[in-house]
């Protein structure tokens, strides 16, 4: 795998302009779309804090969902490969993100919060352990400059 490059392309359109552009802060929505070939439409926003849409997603919603998705893939994907038999997977992360004078906001944490539900006769400790190497794989979560932790709750076995 050195050595390997992959790209990831999207198109994001605003489409709040109200009939004035910028001409204030005020006078604009915050409503835009984000697309990419052959997938549906994301309707996107700012965070209800900064005038945006609670309706739609913001930026904070995607990358908690991101580190939330990326940890969910490895982990099926460590546990297959110990044996461990995953018969549901949900996941309610929580991400920090705060506002300070100096850097302006900024995320100080996600808490991932996996409920694993795994057939009988799969190990639970492995379950568990699956954690840690998908965690160790998240390409989303090696990306970040802030920490990512995981508290799983294993169900069955």
């Amino acid at each position: 795998m050195a050595g390997r490059e992959h790209r990831y392309t999207c198109a994001v359109t605003w489409t709040g302009n109200t009939g004035s552009g910028t001409t204030t802060y005020t006078g604009y929505s915050r409503d835009h779309t984000i697309n990419a070939a052959g997938k549906p439409v994301i309707p996107g926003s700012s965070d209800p804090a900064f005038r945006g849409d609670a309706a739609r997603y913001n930026p904070e919603d995607l990358l908690v969902a991101s580190v939330s998705t990326c940890h969910m893939l490895w982990y099926l994907h460590m546990a297959a490969e110990a044996g461990v038999v995953v018969t549901a997977y949900r996941d309610e992360p929580v991400g920090v993100m705060v506002e300070d004078a100096v850097k302006g906001g900024h995320f100080t944490s996600v808490v991932l919060k996996p409920t694993v539900t795994i057939a009988p006769g799969s190990d639970p400790l492995a379950a568990r352990d699956a954690h840690a190497a998908a965690h160790a794989k998240c390409y989303v979560a090696n990306s970040l400059n802030f920490p990512v932790t995981c508290e799983p709750v294993i169900v069955g076995g």
